[in-house]
């Protein structure tokens, strides 16, 4: 499965989360960190999941960038 991960710089830490996983987030110092520990919060969601018996959500987010003028 792929899922759409939304990484954002705080002050002084970066944040993640996974709009079609709603709880999965991770925080990390760096961006590299962050994206280690959210791949490792997804499969641990995941697993919860699966162990309570509960269904997989599908993947459905999508994510772009577009340019404006600013």
């Amino acid at each position: 499965m792929r899922y759409l991960v939304v990484i954002e710089r705080g002050d002084t830490s970066y944040g993640a989360y996974v709009p079609d996983l709603p709880g999965c987030v991770a925080v990390g110092e760096t961006a590299e960190e962050v994206r280690r520990l959210i791949a490792e919060a997804i499969e641990f969601h995941l697993e919860g999941l699966r162990a309570d018996g509960e269904p997989i959500p599908e993947p459905s987010s999508q994510g772009d960038y577009l340019e404006v003028a600013g």
